[in-house]
């Protein structure tokens, strides 16, 4: 008798969480469809709803309803609104649910979770199942059945090509404006390279007098004065020899006139030249003013002795010729 007893008050403890939520809120939920009858294949709409009187400190789970229930599928699922105010509060759900089953089927009871938020005591309130008649087409065998329609032909109407037709003409015009164009389109013309009017030597030749009538190192300014000198020089030896002088050093310079025969005879006066010249440019020497003269006259020599033989004057060819 006193284990019953103890029995009683333990069962009473474990019953007064859900006594005490039962009497602060009342929980009031329902599961309704928007029609009792389909045919196979047509969409149900479930709606799913909670509603809690003095809803503060509780938290009202919905149930999972899986993807396949027996005989419904269910196709979509919304998500869950809340509407009301601290009073009460009323929650809902639509879930979309079809069936490829013909017959009478119940959708289950669906189970509410209350959570008390302070104490954590949990109770639940179920649905009431409901009955829906899945019915298929009703098909009249008293009737004979008819023969299957032969294919029926469409008469062929503008406007359901007229976007292929449009695109068509589009490219065609496109096509034609294409051609034209690049069809009166002036060709470029070749451009010819500009022969010089004068020959190489006579340009340098030229420069070198222009160079000595500037008497740019009587005004101090030796380094410019013999840039230039070089530079004429090797600007001759460019267009005269194809020897890309401008490019070399002087030792450079001087070892790949040796192929050229005429050229090479006056390397030693070349050489000369282009250390005085290279002295005066990089190390600031000073040179006198007859190694200025001196400069510009090799440099005069090495032309006039390097040109074409046909521009030669008759008495340097005979000089020339005298010479072992």
């Amino acid at each position: 008798m006193g284990k019953q007893i103890i029995f009683l008050f333990a069962l009473l403890g474990l019953l007064s969480p859900l006594s005490s939520l039962a009497q602060q809120s009342r929980v009031e939920v329902n599961a309704k469809a928007d029609t009792d009858k389909i045919r196979i294949g047509e969409q149900v709409k479930l709606r799913l709803s909670a509603t809690v009187e003095q809803p503060t400190g509780l938290t009202v789970v919905f149930p999972q309803v899986p993807d396949s229930l027996s005989h419904w599928e269910v196709v979509t699922r919304s998500k869950i609104d809340t509407a009301g105010d601290n009073n009460k509060k009323i929650f809902s759900q639509t879930l979309t649910i079809t069936s490829f089953d013909s017959g009478h089927w119940d959708i289950p009871a669906f189970r509410f979770d209350v959570v008390q938020n302070a104490g954590g005591a949990t109770d639940s309130a179920f649905t009431g199942p409901l009955g829906i008649d899945v019915g298929t087409i009703t098909v009249d065998t008293t009737k004979a059945f008819k023969p299957i329609k032969a294919v029926r032909t469409v008469g062929w109407n503008f406007w359901d090509y007229w976007l292929y037709f449009a695109i068509g003409i589009t490219v065609i015009i496109i096509g034609i404006g294409l051609f034209v164009y690049f069809r009166s389109k002036p060709k470029k013309e070749v451009v010819k390279p500009v022969v010089p009017l004068i020959a190489p030597y006579e340009a340098a030749l030229q420069q070198l007098q222009h160079l000595r009538g500037e008497k740019i190192w009587q005004q101090g300014d030796v380094k410019q004065y013999y840039t230039r000198l070089t530079d004429i020089l090797r600007a001759y030896f460019e267009q005269q020899f194809n020897i890309p002088a401008l490019e070399q050093t002087s030792e450079e310079l001087l070892q790949h006139i040796k192929p050229v025969t005429i050229l090479n005879q006056q390397r030693d006066k070349l050489r000369s030249l282009l250390t005085v010249a290279d002295l005066a440019k990089f190390a600031k020497l000073h040179p006198s003013p007859d190694e200025h003269e001196a400069a510009i006259q090799q440099a005069i020599e090495i032309v006039e002795w390097t040109k074409p033989a046909a521009a030669k004057a008759p008495e340097t060819v005979k000089e020339e010729i005298k010479q072992p």
